[in-house]
């Protein structure tokens, strides 16, 4: 069996904040992976169980409320800790913020770097550092998809006028790592931000997207208001 014919890719629209969770698995172990489940952890215990999945990875794009839980803007968040009540599997945070993350206790954290990668069956997720959004923000791949939380948008990109952003980083985070990525890459968001569609592709943002296309480093940073 090829990786893509063993592939399960649901896209789960979730949450007052428009975001997106993924849940990844194979066809012949049923193993899965979800992406930032920080809402409605029933609903979601409900799809996987309808799919015959059996959740073993938590992967978190980025430690902010609306992908793992706690207080938004004194709305307290279910998250983690209630996904963790349903399921046995270990949270991979990257180690920039997963010293940080507070939210389930630390043996079941996984501080990963760049370098990690988990199968599932003939399914490999690859993980990749992208910070600018929060200092260990990362998207993950899989053959020829990203999965690009906060960092990539449809047509945009993420806040970095917020505690832990960098938009030197984020600069350096599309231009040097998703910006190289081939043309034929499908991007998931971590949001869904745009009316017309659900998924882009990295050759699509290069055509549209003004932060795929700022011709310096000093444009970039003047576009998200950094002068001087």
């Amino acid at each position: 069996m090829q990786p893509m014919d063993d592939l399960i890719f649901q896209q789960i629209p979730i949450g007052p904040m428009a975001n997106f969770v993924y849940l990844i698995g194979s066809k012949s172990t049923r193993e899965a992976a979800i992406v930032d489940p920080a809402w409605s952890a029933e609903e979601l215990a409900r799809i996987a169980e309808q799919a015959d999945l059996k959740v073993e990875h938590i992967l978190v794009t980025h430690t902010h409320p609306d992908h793992v839980g706690g207080d938004l803007m004194g709305q307290e968040i279910e998250g983690l800790p209630a996904m963790l009540e349903r399921w046995k599997a270990k949270v991979y945070i990257h180690k920039a913020e997963a010293e940080l993350y507070k939210g389930v206790p630390k043996s079941e954290i996984v501080a990963n770097d760049e370098h990690t990668e988990i199968v599932l069956g003939e399914v490999s997720i690859r993980f990749l550092h992208t910070p600018g959004h929060t200092p260990g923000s990362q998207c993950f791949m899989l053959s020829d998809r990203l999965v690009s939380g906060d960092t990539l948008f449809i047509g945009s990109c993420g806040r970095v006028d917020l505690p832990g952003s960098n938009p030197e980083d984020l600069y350096f985070s599309l231009t040097q790592k998703l910006m190289k990525l081939g043309d034929e890459t499908a991007v998931f968001p971590g949001h869904n931000y745009a009316a017309h569609a659900t998924s882009t592709t990295i050759g699509a943002e290069k055509g549209h997207n003004p932060f795929f296309n700022f011709s310096s480093k000093q444009d970039f940073l003047a576009a998200m208001g950094i002068t001087g």
